[in-house]
């Protein structure tokens, strides 16, 4: 395995499974000291369980990302066990499937809070970390960032203004040595999928027009995508939004 993240710090949400483990993992494989959060608890820990059981350098904290002092509060401590930060990783995220006309207001919130409230919380909080190490931030969105998606309007709307937010941040601080990029996966086998519940006021034709559901990508995928943006390799990458989809969006 690669050592290209020795001595970097990284800071990974959504980290008790899927993408986000998938992705504190190959961190911690490849030589990164990895800070865990989740509002599972247990989840979160097994996985900084996994990265240290194989010889990788892991702590983890419980964190709900939709609340923005707990935010602050929760990179202050990353930063002071770790000593810095180089790498912050906004993979958790919220879905859901719902008609325009049943949308609730907390349904909106819910996923607003989550998908874009906790990314911009967490970094601002990191930005005078991430600024003092020229270091990257890489944020999660979706297909449904660059599309249209029926039945998803809260998802959607939240996902494409996390890549608004994206590439907000690499122009206003990619002079200063701050590399921000997104990626944009396609369908893939997580507990994610487990909130896109589809009933018989659904119709599933408009659904297959913004899905190739046969398919589907392993979170390891994804995870390889957002190392390789994180990475020295990718050093001329800023603002860009990279789709991982198996041409879902190709036309």
């Amino acid at each position: 395995m690669s050592t290209r993240f020795e001595g970097k710090r990284v800071y990974v949400t959504g980290a008790a499974s899927g993408m986000g483990r998938a992705t504190a993992v190959q961190f911690g494989a490849e030589g990164a000291a990895v800070f865990c959060v989740d509002l599972n608890t247990d989840g979160v820990e097994e996985t900084a369980k996994l990265i240290n059981d194989a010889g990788g350098n892991a702590r983890f904290a419980c964190l709900n990302v939709s609340i923005g002092d707990d935010c602050r509060a929760s990179i202050a401590a990353a930063v002071e066990a770790l000593g810095g930060l180089d790498i912050l990783c906004n993979v958790a995220g919220l879905g859901g499937i719902a008609p325009l006309a049943d949308e609730t207001d907390a349904g909106w919130r819910r996923i607003m809070a989550v998908n874009v409230d906790g990314p911009f919380y967490l970094s601002q909080a990191a930005l005078p970390h991430l600024l003092a190490s020229k270091g990257v931030i890489i944020n999660v969105a979706s297909t449904a960032a660059l599309q249209g998606q029926a039945y998803m309007s809260s998802y959607a709307a939240s996902k494409h203004a996390l890549v608004g937010l994206t590439k907000t941040m690499a122009l206003e601080f990619g002079r200063q040595g701050l590399r921000v990029n997104a990626v944009c996966p396609g369908g893939t086998k997580t507990a994610f999928l487990e909130g896109f519940q589809i009933d018989e006021n659904i119709d599933l034709g408009l659904l297959s027009r913004t899905s190739l559901l046969e398919n589907m990508a392993e979170p390891e995928d994804m995870a390889a995508s957002i190392c390789f943006l994180a990475s020295d390799d990718a050093w001329f990458a800023n603002g860009a939004i990279l789709s991982i989809d198996g041409g879902t969006v190709a036309g």
